[in-house]
C-alpha cells in the first residue's frame, strides 16, 4: 500500500515510539565504505531527492493527539530539507576504521528528532585504505525502526544503489522534485481523528473475532507470531553474562571476513553459513568471558535469530515470512567445530534462516535489500527472558552496486539495542564479504574488541580444523597472531 499523508502509525510502529527513552534508541543502520574520494554532497543531495518518490515516509514525521488521546499519525514535513538529513564529516588524520567506529558510536548515541522525518545520511570523508594508500568515503546511515515498516516498507539506503557505475551519475539537468507537503493537521483535527479510529476498532473488533474463529489457519499463524519464537518454549533462561542494564552511549566495531570461508566450514560439517556464523559468535563470546576471568563451564547463552517461514499453502501460493528463533550459543565448548555441529543439530528442524547467506537466494536478489531486511528482522521479538542477545544475519548480493559511480567496497550493519541487553551483532554479506557489525553499551562492554578477537580466531581455528586455510598471512591471521602473543587468545 502507499503511504499517505495521514496515515495512522501502525500498533507495532506506536510501541516503538513509546518504548524508546533515553537509553534505548530505536535505530538501525549500516556504515558502507567506497572506492575513491567522496561525492559532492550537493550531487548526492539531489540523487537522493531523485528516489525520494520510491520511499515517501522519508519525507514523512510522526504527529501525536492531545493528551495521548490516540494513535500518532504519519504527515508530511512541511520544513522538509535535505540539507538536514544529509550531513558532511570528515575524520581526523589519519582516518583509519577506528576513528571511523568512534564517530558511528557517537551517531547513534544520540535519539532522533521527533519533529522532523526520522532517517540521517553522513558523507564521511577522510577515510584511508588498510595500507594508507588509497582515499577511500563513508556513507553512514541512520533510521528508526518505526520508519521502515515490517510489512512492505523500503529503507532508504536500499534504493540507493545502482547496479553499474553510469546508471547514478549525476544528471546535466536536475530531475524536478514536484512534491508539495500537504497541510499539517491542527490539534483538533487530531484528536478528531483519533476518536474516529476508537469507534472504527469497536465496530471491527467482532468481526475479526469472528473471522479468527472461523478461519482456524489464521488463528494458528496469530498464535505462532504472538509467540514470536519457535524454539522459546524449550529455551531456558539465559545466565547473567549478557543481562545489564543499558545506558545511552555506544561502542561499535566491525569484523570483515570472506564468505567463502564459511561456505568452506558449512560444507565440511555439513552445516548451513548461518550456523557457522552463530558458532563464530559464540567462540568469540567465550574468549571475551575468559577475558574477563569468568569460567564458561555451565553457562548457558542463546541467541535471538530471524528465520524465513514459508506460510500459505499450495492452493493459495507459499510465501517468506520472518519469524524469531531462539539458538543456542555453546560458550562452554572449547572445540570450534563443536561448536558449529551443536548449533546444527540444534537448528536442523528450523527452516533454513533467510540471513543463512545461501547461495541460490542471495544469486536471485534484485535489489540491495539488506539495510530493508534488517529493519525487519529488528522489529522481531522473542520472550525477552528466552535470549541473551540478537544475531541477525542478512544475505546480499554478491554483484557489485554503485552510488554515484563509486563503488561500494563494503557494509557493515548497525543494529539496536534493547533495555537489559548490552550487546548486538548484525552480520551482512556482499560482493563476496562478510562484514560483522558489533553495537554495545559504552559502560557494559568497554572490552568489546576482545569478542571482536575472540570471533576472528574462532573463525581462523575452524578454517584450520577443516583444512581450508588459504594463507598464514593473511590480515586476520596476522591480527590473531599479534593477539595471541599478547596473551589477548586463549586456547
Amino acid at each position: 500500500m502507499a503511504q499517505q499523508h495521514l496515515d495512522p502509525l501502525s500498533a507495532q510502529d506506536a510501541r516503538l515510539l513509546a518504548r524508546e527513552d533515553a537509553c534505548v534508541h530505536m535505530l538501525i543502520g549500516s556504515v558502507a565504505t567506497f572506492e575513491g574520494p567522496a561525492p559532492e554532497i550537493g550531487a548526492l543531495r539531489e540523487h537522493v531527492r531523485n528516489r525520494l518518490s520510491v520511499v515517501p515516509r522519508y519525507r514523512q514525521r510522526p504527529a501525536f493527539p492531545p493528551a495521548g488521546l490516540g494513535t500518532a499519525r504519519w504527515v508530511d514535513d512541511p520544513t522538509f530539507n535535505l540539507d538536514y538529513h544529509i550531513r558532511h564529516a570528515a575524520l581526523p588524520a589519519p582516518g583509519d576504521l577506528g576513528k571511523l567506529h568512534r564517530m558511528v558510536a557517537r551517531l547513534f548515541s544520540q535519539s532522533l528528532d521527533r519533529t522532523k522525518p526520522l532517517w540521517e545520511l553522513y558523507v564521511v570523508e577522510g577515510l584511508r585504505a588498510e595500507g594508507g594508500d588509497r582515499d577511500r568515503w563513508a556513507l553512514i546511515s541512520k533510521t528508526h525502526l518505526a520508519l521502515v515498516d515490517g510489512t512492505d516498507g523500503i529503507d532508504l539506503l536500499t534504493v540507493m544503489f545502482d547496479l553499474d557505475a553510469e546508471s547514478g551519475a549525476p544528471r546535466r539537468t536536475p530531475q524536478h522534485d514536484s512534491w508539495q507537503p500537504r497541510p499539517l493537521p491542527t490539534t483538533a483535527q487530531l484528536a478528531a481523528a483519533a476518536l474516529e479510529d476508537r469507534a472504527r476498532d469497536a465496530a471491527e473488533l467482532p468481526k475479526q473475532t469472528l473471522e479468527a474463529i472461523s478461519d482456524p489457519s489464521r488463528l494458528a499463524g496469530g498464535i505462532m507470531q504472538a509467540a514470536g519464537s519457535l524454539l522459546s518454549s524449550v529455551t531456558p533462561k539465559p545466565t547473567a553474562p549478557l543481562d545489564q542494564p543499558i545506558g545511552p552511549h555506544r561502542r561499535y566495531v566491525t569484523i570483515p571476513a570472506r564468505l567463502s570461508e564459511f561456505r568452506a566450514i558449512k560444507d565440511a560439517l555439513d552445516a548451513t553459513v548461518n550456523d557457522v556464523v552463530l558458532a563464530t559468535v559464540a567462540g568469540g563470546l567465550r574468549h571475551w568471558l575468559h577475558q574477563r576471568g569468568s569460567r564458561t563451564a555451565g553457562v548457558e547463552l542463546h541467541a535471538a535469530v530471524p528465520v524465513s517461514i514459508r506460510v500459505g499453502s499450495e492452493h493459495e501460493g507459499f510465501a517468506s515470512r520472518l519469524h524469531q528463533v531462539v539458538a543456542p550459543l555453546p560458550v562452554d565448548l572449547g572445540d570450534a567445530a563443536a561448536r558449529v555441529r551443536l548449533i546444527r543439530d540444534a537448528m536442523r528442524g528450523v527452516k533454513r534462516s533467510a540471513g543463512a547467506l545461501d547461495a541460490d537466494l542471495i544469486a536471485g536478489m534484485a535489489d540491495f535489500a539488506p539495510p530493508t531486511i534488517l529493519a525487519q528482522a529488528s522489529r522481531l521479538g522473542a520472550p525477552p527472558d528466552s535470549y541473551s542477545l540478537a544475531i541477525t544475519n542478512i544475505p546480499g548480493p554478491q554483484t557489485a552496486r554503485y552510488v554515484l559511480g563509486r563503488r561500494l567496497e563494503g557494509i557493515a550493519p548497525v543494529g539496536f539495542l534493547d533495555e537489559g541487553r548490552p550487546l548486538t551483532v548484525a552480520v551482512n554479506s556482499y560482493a563476496g564479504s562478510v562484514h560483522f557489525g558489533l553495537l554495545a553499551d559504552y559502560d557494559a562492554l568497554p572490552d568489546i574488541t576482545e569478542i571482536a578477537v575472540g570471533i576472528e580466531a574462532s573463525l581462523e581455528e575452524l578454517l584450520q580444523q577443516v583444512g581450508a586455510v588459504e594463507t598464514q598471512d593473511s590480515p586476520r591471521a596476522r591480527r590473531v597472531q599479534a593477539a595471541a602473543r599478547d596473551g589477548a587468545v586463549r586456547a
